[in-house]
């Protein structure tokens, strides 16, 4: 299904001309080297480019269309019209050598193999380069020698005569194009993804820009172990995939994993995602999801505010087809391979309804400058310790975080233990960022009644952790208040043993606050008379939620969830009055 889903991407690549044809390939190339009709070196062009990184600009290959260049893990392989300096020149940094000169000689077999009956320009100059040229007397060529660094820095070097490049000539094209068809394998067989029988590609190309593989290409689809064959066949045999299927689906994946913007990396997995229309503005909504931004959270408001009203979804006044099928890819490094994480496919617009009942249940109240929406990245930073070396999420659970929301399923209890770690850690810091998680996982996970009614404070609730923790609130608070510019308070010493095993804690809290609100009666007679009249009604709710009077003695993890709950929105409750006066 996956390579399927990016043949059919390939496909609508190539119809908008994104993506080479097969037989070709994208390479990035640093010079050209210029022959004359006789094939001698003329001159060499520097074809590097100037691009922007940060605030600094510097000089990068250039991406150009090549003949398909062949995978090359070890021994010698020449490639056609584009290739390295030992194989172009026989040279490297430091010379030549015996072992150059063979991946010399492999480049002059190919080349003077393919081009022999041709009778063009360019295709006999470059026959009279490779029978001519001699790799000793490179070094005392002076145009070599003036581009030495750049012609020996591992860049691609292709040829040229004036201002034509010979993958470009017409007539070497169509000799390229008889040679891929006249010199294919002998390995037929039916392809795992067309269903049709074509010839099967023994080495599948592979995958670059996966952060953690290697930086040559990961394979997708191999086989290198005895363990992993069957019924005698070897290498990618055992998976048949024909060539034009396998040429496809590469093509297409190292196309996603290029396009940057429109990539993103979740602990040590990278996520692409694409339309199968290869329409970008899929892209740019999915993107503004998971990468929100301050600047962007007008927009993700409009997307979200229309699909709920049944208006069209647009941006940048393109309309969005909800029917469009979209996909989403999750891989991750293994050795010499990549492992999928998960593949996700649906409907443009039933991904965007699950993304909308998600952001709907993180949904709570906030300080003003924190933003409506948190990125998925956001979410998971909210369980690392943000004083620790590494501060990286756990990789699965950041992976299983993205496909239950895609999915719209019950998130990962990982999640849920991971944040309540870090409040218990950090002696109830309970930022909005954690606050919007509880309250999510409470809502999908144990189906919380009235839910949808947690964003503030809720004063109607008598669930008896909620009210715990709206006490314990409201006695912090009465301790500030007696004690201005206070550096610690009981939420420092008790808040871990209040939310686990409230009878052991509470009558003692209790006790302080009666201390508390006789100092703060010195100041404030109104405002202890409103304390005493909050606490009588939490308390009150305590004894009407428990068959016996008394505080309970230990709480569970969803408990422990609706206390902090309620600790965070009495606090916020105080912040808005603040606000309001």
């Amino acid at each position: 299904m996956i390579l399927q889903s990016l043949m059919q991407y390939y496909e609508s690549l190539v119809e908008k001309e994104k993506v080479p044809r097969m037989g070709w390939c994208h390479a990035k190339v640093s010079c050209a080297i210029e022959l004359d009709e006789d094939g001698q070196v003329k001159a060499i062009i520097p074809l590097k480019v100037s691009e922007m990184f940060g605030k600094k600009e510097v000089l990068v290959p250039q991406q150009m269309n090549v003949p398909q260049m062949v995978v090359r893990s070890s021994g010698i392989s020449a490639n056609f019209l584009c290739d390295n300096s030992k194989y172009m020149l026989g040279i490297d940094s430091t010379g030549t050598s015996q072992r150059i000169k063979e991946c010399f000689m492999a480049a002059r077999d190919k080349h003077c193999s393919i081009l022999q009956d041709s009778n063009g320009r360019m295709a006999k100059a470059i026959i009279r380069y490779f029978e001519q040229w001699n790799p000793d007397n490179a070094d005392v060529n002076p145009v070599i020698k003036a581009h030495w660094e750049d012609l020996t820095d591992g860049g691609n070097l292709i040829f040229c005569m004036k201002n034509e490049y010979a993958q470009e000539d017409e007539e070497i094209k169509k000799i390229w194009h008889i040679y891929q068809e006249y010199n294919s394998g002998l390995v037929d067989g039916i392809c795992l993804v067309t269903g049709e029988k074509a010839e099967i590609s023994r080495i599948h190309r592979g995958i670059k820009g996966v952060p953690g593989a290697q930086s040559s290409g990961a394979a997708l689809v191999s086989f290198n172990a005895p363990a992993f064959e069957s019924y005698g066949k070897e290498q990618s045999y055992n998976a048949p995939v024909g060539k034009n299927a396998e040429f496809a689906y590469t093509t297409a994946l190292n196309y996603l994993l290029s396009e940057k913007k429109y990539t993103f990396q979740l602990g040590d997995s990278m996520v692409i995602y694409w339309a199968e229309s290869a329409q970008t503005q899929y892209q740019d909504i999915f993107k503004n999801f998971f990468n929100s931004s301050i600047d962007n959270q007008k927009e993700l408001e409009k997307v979200f505010g229309n699909l709920k009203n049944g208006l069209e979804v647009d941006i940048d006044y393109v309309k969005i087809d909800l029917n469009q099928r979209f996909y989403i890819l999750c891989l991750a490094p293994n050795a010499a391979r990549l492992s999928i994480r998960f593949f996700y496919e649906n409907s443009f617009g039933n991904i965007l309804e699950n993304l909308s009942r998600h952001y709907e249940r993180m949904s709570i109240v906030k300080p003003e400058w924190e933003k409506d929406y948190l990125s998925i990245q956001e979410m998971l930073m909210e369980t690392v310790n943000k004083k620790s070396k590494d501060k990286k999420p756990v990789s699965n659970m950041a992976t299983l975080v993205l496909r239950d929301i895609l999915v719209d399923d019950r998130y990962p209890t990982s999640l849920y233990t991971g944040v309540l770690t870090r409040i218990r850690a950090e002696q109830g810091g309970i930022t909005y960022g954690r606050a919007a998680i509880v309250k999510a996982y409470l809502i999908k996970n144990y189906n919380m009644k009235e839910g949808e009614k947690y964003m503030g404070l809720n004063e109607n609730c008598n669930e008896q952790a909620y009210v715990l923790g709206r006490l314990f609130a409201i006695l912090e608070l009465i301790q500030k208040d007696a004690n201005p510019g206070i550096n610690s308070t009981i939420k420092d010493r008790y808040f871990n043993s209040a939310c686990a095993t409230p009878a052991s804690v509470f009558p003692i809290l209790i006790k302080l606050k009666n201390s508390h609100l006789k100092k703060l009666e010195r100041n404030s007679t109104g405002l202890r008379i409103q304390y005493e009249k909050i606490i009588t009604e939490l308390m009150g709710k305590l004894n009407m939620a428990e068959t016996q009077i008394g505080f309970p003695r230990r709480l569970s993890l969803e408990e422990q969830g609706k206390f902090m709950l309620g600790y965070y929105h009495q606090i916020q409750k105080r912040y808005e009055k603040k606000e309001d006066k």
